[in-house]
């Protein structure tokens, strides 16, 4: 239906049993830190000045259920308000729920996303080579290879085959060797939240979105949460060069985070992320529509893995961070020209989903006409400061 969503379908499917911190705009005050209880949303910005604080307590979950807050409107209200194209700027708005820690991506974390940044490399972003490359990869090493563990003897023995047939690649090697693809999707506060515009930059002609589960993490490295995240990505520019992963990546609107962050607790926590099931939609303003799923089952690199590669003893967070898991999503079916395979069409509505945090919903734009980042790090410390906060 090519519609915004509404509260049922934002929220999990226990509704707000879980512990759910996101942040909202307030007018006249900014960025607030809200607790997204039964009886609507309440600003808990005087108790946690930024979700970075909340996530540094011993035990989030405990600490968000347990702060007094004004409550400041309903979801239905803010989610009807948060589409940029009907915004009343006077009422408070849904923002990404992440503030200051940085935003980083772990990539070609599946066998079938691995053999699509190969075909990528092999055909230099040409999206009508892409089928008979794909052929003749599969041929060579098959795709049933979710069985083998990175960095194992098992994969060292296949990238000597595939060296010796001459088809190693760069993304075999983060894909089943012992160190994984691990790089900065956003800048603090750059990513955008669940109900508004995401980007593609607009000199892309193949790009898709990414599906995934995003893990929050503390300065300490504890993982203490987890939301929804859409990694667009530019596969032409990519699939020209590995060195352009940036470009590929990290543009306006390009990585959106929500709805909310689920912290963990009791009824929630490793085990349901390791699990889950992430669907994703694409509708079109033309009647299109693409369905995919991305199982987390599939994934070759356990979740912890990951965290320990990006913060530990070599590297430090003392914001902490959200790391995008990667996906086993990668569009192939044709959408317009034959052999061209899928690409966003301006206004391509994208729902990533999964039953225990709820759906992130956003409407493709190109970056350049999404709205500009322009509220930073030394905005957010004047805004805090000013309300009081810090």
């Amino acid at each position: 239906m090519n519609q915004w969503p509404d509260a049922a379908t934002t929220l999990p499917e226990d509704g707000t049993e879980g512990a759910l911190v996101g942040r909202v705009w307030r007018p006249g005050l900014g960025p607030s830190v809200v607790a997204v209880r039964e009886d609507g949303v309440h600003d808990v910005t005087a108790s946690f000045a930024t979700v970075r604080d909340l996530c540094e307590t011993p035990d989030p979950a405990s600490a968000l259920r347990a702060a007094a807050g004004e409550r400041i409107a309903g979801l239905a209200e803010l989610l009807g308000n948060t589409p940029p194209e009907t915004r009343e700027p006077q009422l408070p708005w849904l923002l990404a729920p992440v503030d200051l820690q940085t935003v980083k991506a772990a990539g070609v974390t599946f066998v079938v996303s691995m053999l699509e940044r190969v075909i990528e490399e092999r055909v230099r972003g040409d999206a009508a080579g892409a089928a008979a490359m794909r052929e003749r990869i599969r041929g060579l090493i098959g795709d049933d290879l979710a069985s083998l563990r990175p960095g194992s003897d098992e994969a060292a023995a296949l990238k000597e085959l595939l060296v010796a047939q001459g088809m190693w690649s760069q993304y075999l090697e983060v894909g089943i060797g012992p160190d994984a693809e691990i790089f900065t999707k956003a800048p603090a506060l750059a990513a955008v939240g669940s109900a508004t515009e995401a980007g593609v930059h607009s000199g892309s002609r193949w790009n898709n979105p990414e599906p995934e589960v995003v893990i929050v993490l503390s300065s300490a490295g504890d993982v203490v949460g987890a939301t929804l995240g859409n990694d667009v990505n530019l596969r032409d520019v990519e699939g020209r060069s590995a060195l352009l992963l940036p470009q590929a990546k990290d543009n306006n609107a390009s990585a959106a985070l929500g709805p909310f962050v689920r912290l963990f607790d009791d009824g929630f926590g490793m085990d349901d992320v390791r699990e889950a099931a992430v669907t994703l939609t694409v509708e079109g303003e033309d009647g299109y529509r693409l369905d995919g799923a991305s199982s987390m089952t599939a994934i070759s690199r356990d979740p912890m893995d990951l965290a320990a590669q990006l913060i530990g003893p070599h590297h430090q967070y003392p914001d902490g961070a959200v790391l995008f898991l990667g996906t086993m999503f990668a569009p192939v079916e044709d959408r317009d020209t034959p052999g061209q395979g899928f690409t966003h069409h301006d206004g391509d509505l994208v729902t990533v989903a999964t039953p225990r945090l709820g759906a992130l919903v956003n409407r493709i734009r190109s970056s350049e006409s999404c709205e500009p980042w322009t509220f930073g790090l030394a905005d957010l410390m004047r805004s805090l400061s000013a309300r009081g906060a810090l």
